[in-house]
Formats: C-alpha cells, structure tokens, sequence
C-alpha cells in the first residue's frame, strides 16, 4: 500500500511529490500525460523565484521530476479512471488494477474556458494567451485584448496597461460582471477601450495573431480589430471528472479546501489549480503542493 497517492503532475502535484518523498513517505505520482500540467504550455515563464533570465514551461517541469525523483518520488504514466475516496484507504483505479493508499492529494489542474475558434489552439502561444499575469509583459508597447466581463477579464485588463499601449476589452453583453471597484478603476483608465455587445468571430494572421474579426450581438454589424495579442478571460474548467460526486465544490466546479489543503475528506487534500483559490500561478500551485503534502505526511503518521 502507498502511503500517498498524488494524482497529477504539475507544478502543485511535483511540488507534493518532492516534499512527501523527502519525508520518507512511499509515494506514486499518477500523470496520464506528462508532467509539468499547463505549465508546459508557456514558452517563457518570468515571474517564478529564483531565476532573474526566466525558462521554459516545459524546463521547469522536466526539473522538478528531476529533482523529486532524487528523492523517491516514484512517477507512473497512466490515466486514472475512478477513485474512490471515502474510508480509511484510498483506492485509485488505474491500469485495469487498483492502487491502494493511506492519504490522497488530488492535483488534476484546471484548464482555460476556450473561445471555440478553429484557429485558436494553432495561435496559442502565437498572440493568444490565457493569464496576463504570465504573459502580459511580453506585450510592452503593443495593442492587445481581452475577452470577458468578470474579474478575472477586468484584473487582466487593468494589469495589462502597465504594459500594453491600447487594450480592448471585448464582452458579450452591455454590462460587466466585475465588482464595481474593478470597473470604476477600468472605466477610469484611458488605455482601455471597451467593445460592447460584441464577441470574436475569428482570429486572423499567418504565423501569428494579427488582428480580430469582431461581430456585434445586437445589430450584427462585424469589424475587424487589429491586434498583437488576445488574453482569454472567460473562466477555467476544472479537471474534476474523478471527484465532482466526492467532495464539496464551488460554483465554478473548483475543489473547497481550507489553509491546510484538507478538502473535508480525511486523507484527502487538494492543491493547485484545481482548489478554489484567488490566483493560479506556478509558485503558488508549489506552496498549494508543498502545505498538501507537509500535512498528509502528519495525517498517515497519526
């Protein structure tokens, strides 16, 4: 039997890895893919501690296997298929067997809400980004846009004119969802143009995003809207296929959990992305990781 089970293998599930192997506890790493979650999608990451150059998304996975497995953290590429998660031992159905284990740290990510485009996933990468928090500084100088009316779109809104020289905000309805203190600071801002009413009907340029063809819901009329990049905000889709009939989850489908990562559940905690959490970025899926597992290893041993 493991002693803890993490499933997922991103930053927060690596993190969880390295820190329950270095406590001694016997530890299985389940990833259906390869490691490194989303991260892996983000040419250059810059804001994580420790290196004043940035690195490669997919680097900074393929070093923290590295160095998690130096400590006996033991990774197995298979898809899990069920688990089930109430009584004393945890079961983890993957393989055509199943895996037992005393505590169970869940880390299945979260993926951006996509706009449907046919030419979204070619662009990614390309002028279309989903966290400005990530990806924002790359646009210094430049016009981009945001899609979305909530916080999230408004936030990236306003973080990008620290960078951007024009940004549009592009909502499909005549209203923003945001807080009201997010949109008096928005509706304040000279840099931001807002685009009511309307969505983006398709994305234009060869090797990268040039410009935006724009429809409005209303009267129909399109325009076109040149561009150098487009950040996504219109929310994430939490990977909670195993667990949505297992444990509390917010309206948005993301995993409760309290400070200590416990989900309610016990043996069983929750980090990374997939958690209710005010901000998804690599550092703090690490410290998400690193709690959910500090408090697992104090769960098997009690």
């Amino acid at each position: 039997m493991l002693d803890i089970a993490i499933i997922g293998g991103g930053p927060a599930g690596l993190t969880a890895g390295l820190y329950a192997a270095r406590g001694g506890a016997v530890v299985t790493l389940f990833e259906e893919l390869f490691v490194g979650g989303q991260v892996t999608k983000t040419h250059l990451i810059e804001n994580y501690p420790g290196f004043p150059d940035g690195l490669e998304g997919f680097s900074l996975g393929a070093l923290m296997e590295q160095q998690a497995s130096r400590f006996g953290l033991k990774v197995s590429y298979e898809t899990v298929e069920r688990l089930e998660l109430s009584g004393p031992v945890k079961k983890i159905h993957v393989g055509g067997r199943i895996e037992e284990a005393k505590a169970v740290i869940l880390c299945m990510g979260a993926v951006p809400r996509l706009l449907g485009d046919p030419r979204e996933a070619e662009l990614t990468g390309k002028g279309v980004a989903y966290c400005a928090t990530c990806d924002g500084a790359f646009y210094k100088g430049r016009t981009v846009a945001v899609v979305g009316g909530g916080d999230t779109a408004i936030a990236d809104a306003l973080y990008l004119t620290g960078f951007a020289e024009q940004v549009h905000v592009i909502h499909r309805r005549d209203a923003l969802r945001a807080t009201k203190t997010l949109q008096e600071a928005a509706f304040k801002n000279e840099k931001i143009t807002f685009h009511w009413d309307s969505v983006v009907k398709t994305l234009q340029g060869a090797e990268k995003l040039e410009a935006l063809g724009l429809q409005n819901q209303k009267t129909g009329e399109e325009s076109l809207l040149p561009c150098d990049g487009l950040f996504v905000a219109v929310g994430i889709e939490p990977k909670n296929a195993l667990i949505k009939d297992q444990l509390p989850l917010d309206p948005q489908g993301a995993i409760l959990t309290n400070e200590r990562m416990e989900t309610g559940v016990p043996g069983v905690y929750a980090a990374g992305d997939l958690r209710a959490t005010p901000l998804r970025q690599v550092v703090t899926a690490c410290a998400d990781g690193a709690i959910a597992a500090t408090e697992a290893l104090e769960y098997i041993r009690k």
